[in-house]
């Protein structure tokens, strides 16, 4: 029996990686860059956002074109086409104020279409490749690359910052991401088409409720027909609305990570070189964490648990952990802080089994769509968290009320995995009428 199925979850894992770390560059150079084009917080908010308003708007578009066309193209796509804009983000430091700002805005704006795809076509990836007692483990994988990628980039994103100048941190990025593009092209297929995986590998993914026949197996990719009324079943089931709000909740804690957590460090006096690699400690601890979770949960599940314990627990329990990190504003000394911020980051990456839950969930003709929604709710978190926070941090002069905020989504998610979502079943598709 081969284990395919592993070096593709690896594969979807790296570039997951390099696509937290373009997410994360700005915020690794925010303060050298906002000193250089005189941004204040709230405009640096509004500039943290804008990728995240056109991935809402792309999320449920690229759904469609990954139910289509099939995850492999469309994902290969994404990956060279966020990379070349990130790359051409560096050249912006040719140019001066309001000018270099909307540049930026357009360019990270645009980059938000092509990130879009990337994680529906991991639920998909994994509901192809992966049996259902595995698929917790195979999504927290991928899923924990939000964290890894500052474990393995923010370090070196800091001391480009800090030796060469925030421009190279993206010229990097971006290279690194058009590298990557071949590879995935080269390496990466449906469990129909690879031709490395065995017929044993292949019936021991289908029997155990893997989806191998997802893209058909074909050339062409999928052919299903999506249609607008299967958004309406989607958004009219009260479990997948839960899961949804849900992902909106545990995403805000993400995006405060990605987007604000260097800014807090630097808050508290730390130097870009030093944040590189203090940040790199909670990124660690979230990415255990979400290994963890998600190897916690197909245990249960293998134990007996319903489907919906297994998942639910870990993401409750996770939530809880990640709200002491509200317990920072009584902290003086930076290692404590470091501390606390390692336990938070620890349970948000082991409660983060919300990828898990879609590929146990949706509808396997519209897996895509259904992937894409639910990140359209995520990632709609990407808005309101850097604008929110920008005015907070503002207003208040600090990050406290910032804190209180970003642990009162932790509870949020509790209350819909709780009270809203209900059982944890795969919903079936109706024909439209």
């Amino acid at each position: 029996m081969t284990n395919v199925r592993y070096f593709i979850v690896f594969m979807l894992f790296f570039a997951s990686s390099v696509n937290y770390a373009d997410r994360a560059s700005l915020s690794i150079t925010k303060t050298s860059l906002s000193n250089g084009l005189g941004l204040d917080p709230v405009w640096m908010g509004y500039l943290l956002s804008a990728w995240g308003w056109s991935s809402v708007v792309a999320q449920i578009p690229c759904g469609w074109l990954l139910d289509r066309f099939g995850s492999k193209r469309v994902y290969g796509a994404g990956i060279f086409l966020w990379s070349l804009l990130v790359f051409l983000m560096g050249f912006a430091g040719m140019l001066h104020g309001r000018t270099a700002f909307f540049v930026l805005f357009a360019l990270l704006f645009l980059a938000g279409f092509a990130l879009a795809p990337a994680f529906p076509g991991n639920g998909r990836f994994v509901a192809a490749w992966f049996p259902t007692k595995e698929r917790g483990t195979a999504s927290a994988i991928f899923n924990s690359s939000q964290y890894f990628s500052l474990v393995l980039f923010a370090p070196l994103m800091g001391w480009i910052v800090h030796t060469l100048g925030w421009q190279y941190v993206f010229w990097t990025m971006g290279a690194l991401g058009m590298v990557l593009t071949p590879a995935w092209f080269k390496f990466v297929h449906s469990p129909k088409d690879d031709p490395r995986v065995s017929e044993t590998e292949l019936k021991y993914i289908e029997q155990g409720g893997g989806l191998v026949n997802m893209d058909l197996g074909g050339k062409s990719g999928a052919r299903f027909n999506v249609k607008w009324s299967h958004v309406r079943q989607l958004l009219g089931s009260r479990m997948l609305v839960g899961v949804y709000l849900g992902q909106f909740c545990i995403t805000t804690l993400t995006y405060f990570f990605i987007q604000w957590f260097p800014g807090y460090l630097e808050d508290r006096g730390m130097s870009i070189l030093k944040v590189g690699f203090v940040a790199a400690l909670p990124a660690l601890c979230g990415c255990i964490g979400g290994i963890f979770g998600g190897a916690f949960s197909d245990f249960l599940l293998r134990r007996g648990g319903s489907l919906s314990f297994a998942r639910k627990f870990p993401i409750v329990l996770g939530m809880l952990l990640s709200c002491v990190m509200i317990a920072c504003n009584y902290a003086s000394a930076d290692w404590v802080v470091i501390v606390i911020m390692c336990v938070a980051f620890f349970g948000k990456g082991f409660g983060a089994l919300g990828w898990t839950v879609v590929s146990d969930t949706s509808p396997k003709e519209i897996m895509g769509l259904s992937g894409g929604l639910f990140n359209t709710f995520g990632n709609t978190s990407a808005i309101t968290t850097a604008i929110i926070i920008g005015y907070l941090v503002k207003g208040t002069g600090g990050f406290a009320a910032a804190l209180i905020f970003v642990g009162a989504n932790a509870v949020g998610a509790i209350f819909f995995y709780l009270f809203v979502v209900g059982e944890i079943k795969r919903l079936e598709l109706k024909k439209p009428v």
